[in-house]
């Protein structure tokens, strides 16, 4: 079982932090508590809505811990990020992608949050806390705008 480290709630990172241990389905459902089954749901999404997706765990270091990534050859199709109790889903999105999301159904506050921050050479990066149900719908959205730019 992946080990886990105390960090200070104002931290921003994974709760893995161990490179040795590689966190499975056992250390999510302790980590990720009640959310574990929208982690679980996403990834099902994902994965079925693009069947040639890679789904694997990434360790860029410590300072960040492990996190999940789901991606095709060329890109990151969205991030999982594992926090204590709840996890953030990420994703990238270019020009193209964005403006599909502003015309889309997707909630006020997402497209806010998209549109407020710094436009890299990749696209536009944006991290959505999920702690509950409430977000799925938008983000099988973001999901489906991704895969489909």
């Amino acid at each position: 079982m992946a080990k886990s480290t105390e960090i200070a709630p104002h931290e921003d990172r994974s709760p893995f932090t161990d490179k040795k241990s590689e966190p499975g389905s056992a250390d999510l459902k302790l980590i990720l508590k009640n959310t574990v089954k929208l982690w679980e749901h996403l990834e099902k999404y994902t994965m079925a809505a693009y069947p040639k997706a890679i789904a694997k765990w990434n360790y860029p270091g410590e300072k960040y811990g492990w996190s999940f990534r789901i991606s095709d050859k060329k890109r990151v199709l969205m991030y999982l990020l594992p926090r204590k109790g709840y996890f953030k889903a990420g994703f990238v999105f270019g020009e193209k992608a964005y403006n599909r999301i502003m015309e889309s159904k997707i909630s006020k506050h997402i497209k806010d949050e998209l549109s407020s921050v710094k436009v890299y050479g990749e696209g536009r990066g944006i991290r959505i806390e999920v702690r509950n149900a409430k977000l799925t719908e938008d983000l099988k959205q973001l999901i489906d705008i991704k895969i489909s730019s």
